[in-house]
C-alpha cells in the first residue's frame, strides 16, 4: 500500500512516499515557491535528486508535479498515480475534530472554524485539500491532527480558568500540538529502552517548539495551549503572553487587534527579542559576538523550557527520561547544556563529553544521573503514514 504523506506551507509542498505497512521510504521531495514563475519541484529517488524549474500555480498543481516525477517512465518509482492508496496530511487544528479522520466537508468546515487560531497553518491545508479532492477524487485524504495525541491529558490540564460557557460552547481549551512528533518519541523511547512504563518529557525544539509530559506512552499534556502561538517562544512566535498587555499596545502604537496578533505571531520569539533573526544559529553567532539582545533571546528560550520542564516533572510525579528532538533539540549541544545545567539535585546530570559528541540517537546523561537524557531523531511523517493506513481501513 503506497501512502503519500504531505506537509504543507503557504508556498511549499513537501512529501514522503511510503510502502506500507513495511514502512519503506520510496521517495521524498516537494515543491518550493508555489505561485511563482520559477517554482522548484524536486524528488530524491535512489540517492539521486531530480529537479525541475517551472510555474506551479497552486497546491493541487504541486501534487500533480510531484506525481509526474514519481511516475516518470525513466526515473520514477510508480507506474501510475493509481498506485497511491491514500494521502495523509500532518494537519494542525480542528477543535474537537481530532485524531486522524478521512477528510470530508465536516472536517474541512471544522478546520475553517479554527483558522482564526491557526492562521499560518489551517488556510493552506484547507486550500490544498479542496484542490486535491477535486483533482484526485478517487484518492482518500486523511487529516492526522497534531492535537490527537494529547486527548489523554487529564481535564484539569486541558481547561482554562475562564467563564465555563466559553469552554463548553466555544471549545476554548488547551489542545496541545506537535502530536505526531511527541507520539513518535513516546514509541521510540519504548523501543530503545525496552520499557513502556517510563515517565518522560519530550522536548521538541526547532523553528516551532513544545514540551510534552508522557506517562507510559500517553500524553499528560503539552506546553502549547489553544493555539500553536502559545507555550515556549518559537523562532518568530511570542509564546506565552499576557493578553491584558494588548489594550496598552493598542493605545500606545495605534495598531488594531489583527495587526498586533500578526506581530506576535511573526515578529516575536527569538526574532523579536534578538532583533537578529528567527534562526537560532544566527542568534547564537550574534550572542558570541557580544550582542546582548541575542544572548537575552537565548536566555528567555532556555528559561521557558526549564519552567515547563519543572512543571511537567511535578505533573508526572517524578522523571525517568528527558528526550531532546527536533532541529534544535538534536543539534544544539549549547541549548541542551543550558536546559540541564544545575539540575543535579533533582537527578538530572548531563555528561558534557557525550553532549558534545553524540550524533544521531544516543544518551548524553552522566553514568550516575538518575534521569536518562536522550537525543532521539523524530519522524513525524511515519506517524502520519501509520495513522493514514488505519483511517483508510476504518480504524482511526
Amino acid at each position: 500500500m503506497k501512502v503519500l504523506v504531505v506537509n504543507i506551507g503557504s508556498t511549499s509542498f513537501k512529501y514522503r512516499l511510503y510502502d506500507m505497512p513495511g514502512e519503506t521510504l520510496l521517495a521524498r521531495g516537494g515543491v518550493e515557491r508555489i505561485g511563482e514563475e520559477a517554482s522548484r519541484s524536486y524528488v530524491l529517488l535512489d540517492g539521486k535528486t531530480i529537479e525541475r524549474i517551472a510555474p506551479v500555480p497552486d497546491h493541487g498543481s504541486a501534487l500533480a508535479a510531484c506525481i509526474e516525477q514519481l511516475t516518470d517512465p525513466n526515473t520514477g518509482c510508480l507506474s501510475s498515480a493509481t498506485e497511491i492508496a491514500a494521502i495523509g496530511f500532518k494537519a494542525v487544528h480542528a477543535g474537537d475534530v481530532s485524531g486522524a479522520p478521512v477528510v470530508d466537508e465536516r472536517v474541512l468546515s471544522a478546520m475553517e472554524n479554527y483558522s482564526i487560531v491557526a492562521p499560518a497553518h489551517n488556510p493552506p491545508y484547507i486550500r490544498a485539500m479542496r484542490q486535491l479532492r477535486e483533482r484526485f477524487p478517487s484518492i482518500p485524504l486523511v487529516a492526522a491532527f497534531e492535537t490527537g495525541f494529547h486527548q489523554t491529558a487529564p481535564e484539569a490540564y486541558r481547561t482554562y480558568a475562564i467563564p465555563y460557557e466559553w469552554t463548553e460552547k466555544l471549545g476554548i481549551r488547551r489542545y496541545g500540538f506537535h502530536g505526531a512528533s511527541h507520539r513518535f518519541i513516546a514509541q521510540r523511547l519504548t523501543e530503545v529502552t525496552g520499557r513502556g512504563d517510563l515517565r518522560a518529557i519530550s522536548c521538541h525544539l526547532g523553528g516551532s517548539s513544545s514540551l510534552c509530559a508522557i506517562s507510559a506512552g500517553k500524553s499528560l499534556g503539552a506546553s502549547m495551549g489553544m493555539s500553536p502561538q502559545s507555550g515556549l517562544p518559537n523562532n518568530n512566535r511570542a509564546g506565552d503572553f499576557d493578553p491584558f498587555a494588548i489594550p496598552l499596545i493598542q493605545r500606545e502604537t495605534g495598531l488594531d487587534l489583527p495587526a498586533i496578533l500578526d506581530r506576535l505571531a511573526s515578529d516575536g520569539g527569538l526574532k523579536g527579542v534578538s532583533g537578529v533573526g528567527a534562526d537560532l544559529r544566527d542568534v547564537e553567532s550574534a550572542a558570541d559576538g557580544g550582542n546582548k539582545r541575542a544572548q537575552l533571546a537565548m536566555d528567555v528560550f532556555v528559561a521557558s523550557i526549564r519552567d515547563y520542564l519543572g512543571s511537567f516533572l511535578v505533573r508526572l510525579g517524578g522523571l525517568d527520561a528527558i528526550v531532546f528532538t527536533g532541529g534544535i533539540g538534536e543539534n544544539s549541544h549549547r541549548i541542551r547544556k543550558a536546559v540541564c545545567q544545575g539540575l543535579e539535585e533533582i537527578g538530572i546530570k548531563l555528561d558534557d563529553a557525550k553532549n558534545g559528541s553524540v550524533k544521531g540517537e544516543g544518551t548524553i546523561s552522566a553514568d550516575d544521573s538518575k534521569v536518562a537524557i536522550w537525543i532521539l531523531a523524530t519522524n513525524e511523517e511515519i506517524v502520519v503514514a501509520r495513522q493514514t493506513v488505519l483511517a483508510v481501513a476504518g480504524r482511526p
